[in-house]
């Protein structure tokens, strides 16, 4: 049974993958075929030169093969993914998806039909004259639906490709430049199509094939012969009729097995003494979902994080065991026997499971929540920051003073962070944590820290002789620095929610700044922070430490004030 399972787990896993293929290929036609329409922001002529290049591509044997044959293989995996929902209830950008999806063939078979299809039956060269002609000049009507259709293609590929690559540690730098891409390539092929469009309905035909890009079942069309419109008609709504009857038959086929599995359900009882009755097969995410049991699923039910996970209460003795993808997140978060992925447990007996991750409302979570910033391991640099001595400080200082001193102590801890390339990230009494390296190399966040600290005493000094006259003893700070990997992502409640890390990483950092006040130094900072900047450490203080939880000792570097401005 277990090797059938992961049999089948590598089979979905290859077809997903084929799904994704089939896919970037439409979209790298799409895309090549807006830059094409661009070109007549140019000129017709050179929109025309770019048509040579583009049909080079896409009508070739092996361009058409491929080409037709993701876009058919895209269509089947979609009807076939639609038709293993055990529940169309799902998140708006889940059903946004799909319905674009399924608006493409509606809204581009015309087209095909009227080019392509054409192109290989009467063999009329579809220039961009006579295609902008027929759909600007001839029929306005088909000029907006053809619009629309760039627009749900463009849209549907796009949302894809974010889906895709949202947690890939690169793509938080990269989306930007994919966004501007995303609105820029449409907006200027449609603008080359409508200046286009605009120049030829005041000019004369000029193509040697006439017009007629509407008309496929009329006697017109150029040098199209009533018996080719006919062929080329019949075409047309054989295309139609095998799309709605596909959708129709999935439709059909759901609704049968609906029928059938109303017959043999089971119960799925939650903390809060609500029982969920669905049919065997369903996922508890599923159940949740029907329900209306809110159920975190961040990676959308794939089975790519843990956010779903439950623990089994009872009936875990009647469970299959986890599939590949299933238990390979359960190793990587080190779960317990009794904790399954909700996505992915399908149940075949009545059971009892608590959700771990406490569910919340959708419509209660802030904005910038888990949705968009889910939680991922990456590797960044902590930073912590505190005044040492700061009760001596501040024991004979009037109330108004120390709010006073505080406020300018942060000022100047939040502008050298920001100043370095960072990011604040919180204050806690009079210390202070930052982190660097939420988008770049770690290099350069090792660097960047560095740079804060640099700041940070410096402008501490100055502000220290700008004070000295009320303060007890010289304003002085502790920072610790340390790098590594940490979980980074948006955690709190309601309206107090941020994005910040948790992890070794920050714990260790946290215990250097502690160091550097034992130590009564400024500056503490780790050997890997120290490797990774680059920096000169032969006129440094070297120790190892032991930390908490550390197997291992760490070796850290020690700056004094004195030492400071030469090592910074």
């Amino acid at each position: 049974m277990t090797a059938f399972a992961t049999n089948t787990i590598s089979s979905e896993r290859s077809l997903r993958r084929i799904r994704l293929i089939s896919g970037l290929i439409m979209l790298a036609f799409v895309m090549l075929h807006l830059a094409n329409h661009s070109l007549n922001l140019i000129s017709l002529k050179a929109a025309e030169e770019g048509r040579h290049w583009f049909l080079a591509i896409w009508r070739n044997p092996v361009g058409t093969i491929l080409f037709y044959g993701a876009a058919v293989t895209h269509v089947a995996l979609v009807m076939r993914s639609i038709y293993l929902r055990r529940t169309l209830v799902m998140p708006l950008r889940e059903a946004s998806q799909i319905i674009l999806g399924l608006l493409i063939p509606a809204l581009l078979i015309e087209h095909v039909v009227s080019t392509r299809i054409r192109y290989e039956i009467v063999g009329l060269h579809d220039t961009y004259e006579f295609v902008i002609r027929s759909l600007w000049v001839e029929s306005s009507g088909n000029a907006l639906r053809q619009s629309l259709a760039l627009l749900v293609v463009w849209a549907h590929g796009c949302i894809g490709v974010h889906f895709w690559l949202r947690y890939r540690d690169w793509y938080s730098r990269a989306a930007p430049f994919f966004l501007t891409l995303a609105i820029l390539l449409p907006v200027l092929g449609l603008l080359g199509f409508a200046y286009t469009g605009r120049i030829l309905a005041s000019e004369p035909v000029q193509s040697s094939y006439g017009s007629g890009y509407s008309p496929i079942g009329s006697h017109g069309g150029g040098i199209v012969s009533p018996a080719a419109a006919q062929q080329l008609m019949v075409i047309k709504f054989m295309l139609y009729g095998l799309f709605v009857a596909s959708l129709l038959s999935v439709l059909t086929l759901r609704l049968i097995r609906s029928w059938r599995e109303r017959f043999d359900q089971i119960e799925i009882r939650y903390p809060e003494g609500q029982t969920v009755r669905v049919p065997r097969g369903f996922s508890v995410l599923e159940a949740s979902r029907i329900g209306g049991i809110p159920h975190y699923a961040v990676c959308g039910g794939k089975g790519r994080c843990s956010t779903c996970r439950v623990q089994i209460i009872e009936g875990g003795d009647t469970l299959l065991n986890p599939e590949a993808t299933e238990q390979a997140t359960l190793n990587r978060i080190n779960a317990d026997p009794d904790v399954r992925l909700a996505c992915q447990l399908r149940p075949l007996n009545n059971i009892s499971i608590v959700p771990l991750l406490v569910p919340t409302l959708e419509s209660n979570l802030p904005a910038n929540s888990q949705q968009v910033n889910p939680g991922r391991e990456q590797e960044i640099v902590i930073l912590f920051c505190d005044i040492r001595n700061f009760t001596t400080l501040t024991e004979a200082q009037l109330p108004y003073d120390v709010v006073f001193l505080l406020n300018r102590y942060f000022a100047i801890i939040g502008q050298a962070v920001e100043q370095a390339g960072g990011r604040l990230d919180k204050f806690i009494g009079d210390g202070a944590m930052a982190l660097f390296g939420l988008q770049g190399r770690p290099e350069d966040a090792c660097r960047q820290a560095l740079k804060a600290c640099a700041i940070i005493i410096r402008e501490i000094d100055r502000l220290s002789d700008e004070l000295s006259t009320g303060l007890a003893i010289p304003l002085r700070v502790a920072i610790g620095v340390h790098s590594g990997p940490a979980i980074v992502g948006a955690m709190g409640y309601s309206n107090v929610k941020s994005l910040t890390a948790i992890g070794d990483t920050v714990n260790v950092a946290s215990r250097l700044e502690t160091i550097a006040k034992e130590l009564n130094v400024t500056l503490v900072v780790s050997e890997p922070t120290i490797e990774k900047a680059g920096s000169d450490t032969s006129q440094l203080e070297s120790r190892e430490i032991t930390v908490r939880g550390r197997a291992e000792p760490l070796r850290i570097y020690v700056v004094t004030q004195q030492m400071s401005a030469s090592f910074l």
